[in-house]
């Protein structure tokens, strides 16, 4: 399996995989490819890492900057990461999001936050923190991961891309 960047060749096929591996989620509105869409258009996606094996696109991850209280501090959400239906449960997710936090960490991140579910994202070093908080939402659902020593404290705010509703 190769992970690397995105290009525009990708953005289309992306959209697909957003599409499809989210179509029944069970707390999904469906918007995941409008989200993604949104970010790139705004150059506030950070980062996208796609999976591929033999050329077809099988897995997909994206970061964007949050804000706490506020301000910009080098924080980013980790979100959405997705693998085609026929592939979940084979690894592909997790070697997506660790190779994102290694991208963050070579790009000075300071930490990275992510709404899921805790079983999942616990693996990897998430964990809720009891002074970073996002509106509506229940704590043991928003998680962080911290990549380094000083962790701010106070509410997240995620890019408005990530309220889009869906058309």
């Amino acid at each position: 399996m190769l992970i690397r960047e995105e290009t525009e060749k990708d953005f289309a096929p992306i959209n697909a995989l957003l599409a499809s591996a989210f179509k029944t989620a069970p707390h999904s509105q469906q918007t995941e490819h409008l989200i993604v869409d949104a970010l790139r258009k705004s150059g506030k996606l950070t980062l996208s890492l796609i999976a591929e094996e033999a050329d077809e696109l099988v897995g997909c991850i994206a970061f964007s900057p949050v804000k706490i209280n506020g301000e910009a501090c080098n924080w980013f959400g980790l979100g959405p990461v997705a693998v085609i239906p026929d592939r979940q449960g084979m690894g592909i997710g997790s070697e997506l999001i660790q190779s994102g936090i290694r991208h963050l960490r070579a790009d000075d991140a300071r930490g990275c936050v992510v709404l899921g579910e805790p079983e999942y994202y616990n693996r990897f070093g998430f964990a809720p923190l009891p002074d970073l908080k996002l509106e509506g939402v229940p704590e043991e659902y928003f998680m962080a991961r911290p990549l380094a020593d000083e962790i701010p404290a106070g509410m997240v705010d995620y890019d408005p891309a990530f309220y889009i509703e869906a058309t």
